[in-house]
């Protein structure tokens, strides 16, 4: 407990106050300020259509960036003063992603009628999808010097340049929404991520000695083999969960109608809100941590302690959260959405278990089980997908939150059954017993 809370105020929350706090709490204020306007100017409706984009450029982002750039992070702290890796890893990295990219830009382009058609139904809104296509090379450059300042450790330089792109995308998304309603929403959407070219500028200005050593002659496939397990991880998770939720969101659509579309995509952005912190958190302590320990006895007692310290905390919060649903909803949206309030309740509960599964889920990542990783996900997904439907045509629109805490409870329990052993199984003596 001790070396918990020693960890916490030495690491983490100094990390927290250079980098996340600040980046998340504008974000945060940024979403609740968008998610007023779209309340405001568009209503339910827009906010489902906004839902089925933002859904479809996250995992159309992950595609094009094939997934690469979180190991990237990585390789590039164990390798920066290694010239030859490091020029090998920078060179596989860009080529890969610029390849990538400018394929599915092309595939996006001349295919905007069709995936108009997934995602906006009956609304023909091709020109955002084009749009979206143009600027998504920009995208994958942003993201490659991103990563290289974040494998640097350069965190006030990301910290001012994110809060800046956070405020400009804002100011911007808030302007086409109060002139252009939906149209000004859609594009906002796509265009903000290009807003950050920002990043790109100070990033090749700060490391442009790095530029000389991205050449196609150092594409290198061992770095692939390296970078493919975080590949998969990234692309199963990342582009999974959106098209479930997509896929989600045009059943209500069609079965009920685009307004509780609307209903569900607005709990669903509160609790991204709330969601942002507790995953900081564990990113930062969680998995560093788990990926020191060296005994099962270890692994549990660090479970426990989180449940004890932080989890309780964040079941206050939530409490807190469901008490004044009715606030929130004034606060963040309209009077049109009061009948979110009763989507809360299961939407909570759903994200507490989702937590819960989550600790413990991070040792497939601290240990690199990818395989128990990407299979847990996809049960997981599968799961969702099921029992959502099945329960919106039992239930309406609340179905789908209700899918959403049914699918974390059988996660938490399907992670318990792996890890039961570790976490509440006889260890022996020494404590030294294999992790």
């Amino acid at each position: 407990m001790k070396k918990f809370f020693h960890y916490i105020n030495t690491e983490v929350l100094v990390k927290a106050a250079n980098l996340n706090t600040a980046n998340i709490s504008v974000k945060i204020l940024a979403g609740i300020l968008i998610s007023k306007f779209i309340a405001v100017f568009i209503g339910p409706e827009g906010m489902a259509l906004i839902g089925n984009l933002r859904n479809f450029l996250s995992t159309i982002q992950s595609t094009a960036i094939a997934g690469l750039y979180n190991g990237m992070v990585k390789l590039i702290g164990k390798c920066k003063n290694d010239l030859a890796a490091l020029t090998n890893t920078l060179s596989t990295v860009f080529y890969l992603g610029f390849f990538s990219s400018i394929l599915l830009a092309f595939l996006c382009y001349y295919n905007a009628e069709f995936i108009n058609e997934l995602i906006f139904l009956n609304n023909n809104y091709t020109y955002v999808i084009e749009t979206m296509a143009i600027i998504l090379p920009f995208y994958a450059l942003n993201m490659f010097v991103f990563s290289i300042m974040n494998g640097f450790s350069k965190y006030r330089i990301l910290l001012v340049i994110n809060i800046t792109g956070q405020i400009l995308g804002l100011l911007v998304t808030l302007l086409l929404i109060k002139q252009e309603n939906i149209d000004g929403a859609l594009v906002a959407v796509v265009i903000t991520p290009a807003l950050n070219l920002l990043i790109t500028i100070v990033g090749i200005a700060f490391r442009k000695n790095l530029m000389s050593y991205i050449r196609i002659t150092n594409i290198n496939l061992g770095v692939l083999r390296n970078l493919s397990p975080y590949m998969i991880m990234a692309l199963v998770t990342s582009i999974a969960l959106p098209i479930v939720y997509i896929i989600i969101r045009n059943y209500i659509i069609s079965e009920i109608g685009i307004k509780e579309a609307g209903y569900w995509t607005a709990v669903t952005r509160v609790s991204d809100y709330y969601l942002m912190f507790i995953n900081s958190l564990m990113a930062l302590y969680i998995l560093p941590r788990f990926a020191e320990l060296k005994s099962q006895s270890e692994f549990r007692k660090e479970v426990f302690s989180f449940y004890k310290t932080v989890l309780p905390i964040f079941a206050v919060i939530l409490g807190i959260i469901y008490l004044c649903r009715g606030l929130l909803v004034t606060v963040l949206f309209t009077e049109e959405f009061r009948p979110i309030e009763d989507l809360f309740g299961y939407q909570i509960l759903g994200d507490f278990m989702r937590v819960m599964s989550m600790v413990i889920a991070y040792k497939f990542l601290a240990k690199k089980m990818f395989t128990h990783f990407i299979i847990i996900e996809i049960f997981l997904f599968v799961i969702m997908y099921f029992s959502s439907i099945y329960l919106i045509d039992v239930f309406g629109v609340k179905g789908a939150v209700m899918g959403h805490c049914l699918s974390y409870f059988m996660h938490f329990g399907i992670v318990l059954l792996i890890f039961g052993s570790s976490l509440f199984g006889v260890l022996s003596d020494e404590g030294l017993d294999e992790y």
